[in-house]
């Protein structure tokens, strides 16, 4: 795993503002970088889809030993009129779409698992669609090795899946909703709906906050039209305590993503996964905070809730090295031992390798001056050599 210097194209940001990419620059910081790349040999690439494959099969383990015990379910945070639905998504196998797993890997070691962005992850479109137009035109223009490949399949995936859903599922028609205020949700989810055409699977927009109640209880959209089938790019720790929670059981919508990746990408998978697979090479060991556990010397407190690395903190030797303040905590929290990602100069590199359909197919790096990453962390592009 190197980190190669490298010009960048000359029109890429025209060329970003063409397709769409309108927060590849955020707040006046770069976000899309491509003065660099992260270098990977095939053998490197193999064992982080490898790792991801077996941690997300071990995930599911997880899911469905939670949905069988109302304990560990309230130790996850789900609210007792919503556990029922989350059983039910489950034990019905509801479908699922996507996920992304954060990694800490330098190339020599076993990747580590640091948690599980599988309910609303981010930074999809830069890696399935912007990264490999990176590769196609700095290819063309001879500035990385021909033959340089890349570990990136996700547009075919993606749109394979819709295909799918609408095939074998029966997903006639697909809504897309997000929060209102983010150009990268707004982003993501663009995208996605740009797959699911792609794949013959009609789609419509609107946001979360225009989503209405029918007269029999049924969510509807800005025309009355029952929604059927809905991808939300919104939390479902959110959703659960909405005023309208008491109604997602009984509104008869297929969720993308379903109620049991509530599960997975909450931080109580993590102290899970360590008590069902102890000393696993590719999980890193972790507690409850408010349980009795071993002692660390060096560690890091997450919320079982936490987003783009809000509230959380790194704790050495009894003092704070790092924090990240946010909303999150009240909830509980977790403690999981430090694992140093890989450092390049003066930045810290984190893999997040992504899953379409359970099957891993693809990777994006983030970097971040902080050890700690955030929404605003630098997105690079990866290449295949050797």
């Amino acid at each position: 795993m190197r980190r190669i210097t490298l010009p960048e194209r000359p029109n890429w940001r025209a060329k970003a503002e063409e397709f769409g990419f309108q927060y590849h620059t955020m707040y006046g910081e770069p976000y899309w970088c491509e003065d660099a790349c992260y270098a990977f040999t095939l053998k490197q690439v193999e064992e982080i889809e490898a790792a991801t494959a077996e941690l997300h099969q071990m995930c599911l383990k997880v899911v469905e030993r939670v949905v069988n015990s109302d304990e560990l379910l309230a130790r996850c945070q789900i609210p007792a009129h919503c556990r029922e639905f989350v059983r039910s998504s489950w034990r019905t196998g509801q479908p699922s779409l996507y996920s992304r797993l954060d990694l800490a890997y330098d190339g020599v070691n076993p990747p580590k698992l640091l948690e599980n962005n599988a309910d609303t992850p981010t930074s999809l479109y830069e890696a399935a669609f912007f990264q490999w137009l990176w590769l196609e035109d700095q290819l063309a223009a001879g500035k990385v090795p021909a033959g340089a490949d890349q570990f990136n399949s996700l547009q075919e995936r993606l749109i394979e899946r819709f295909a799918d859903l609408k095939a074998r599922h029966g997903f006639s028609q697909l809504h897309f909703t997000c929060y209102r205020d983010s150009d990268e949700d707004r982003g993501t989810v663009q995208y996605l709906q740009d797959c699911a055409q792609e794949a013959g699977l009609p789609s419509r927009f609107l946001y979360i906050d225009e989503i209405g109640l029918g007269e029999r209880g049924q969510f509807t959209d800005l025309d009355d039209q029952v929604i059927g089938n809905l991808f939300k790019l919104y939390p479902w720790e959110f959703m659960f305590r909405e005023v309208f929670s008491t109604k997602l059981e009984d509104a008869g919508v297929r969720w993308l993503e379903p109620a049991w990746k509530g599960i997975l990408s909450n931080k109580a998978l993590l102290p899970l996964l360590w008590e069902m697979f102890p000393n696993h090479p590719n999980l890193l060991p972790a507690y409850f905070a408010d349980a009795p556990h071993p002692p660390l010397d060096h560690y890091v407190v997450k919320p079982l809730f936490s987003r783009e690395g809000a509230n959380i903190r790194i704790i050495k030797d009894g003092q704070e090295l790092e924090r990240v303040d946010g909303p999150y905590g009240e909830e509980g929290m977790i403690v999981q031992q430090f694992h140093p990602l890989p450092k390049f100069g003066d930045s810290y590199a984190l893999i997040g390798s992504w899953l379409v359909d359970d099957q891993p197919c693809g990777m994006g790096v983030r970097e971040d001056r902080a050890l700690i990453t955030q929404d605003l962390s630098r997105f690079y592009p990866h290449v295949i050599v050797g």
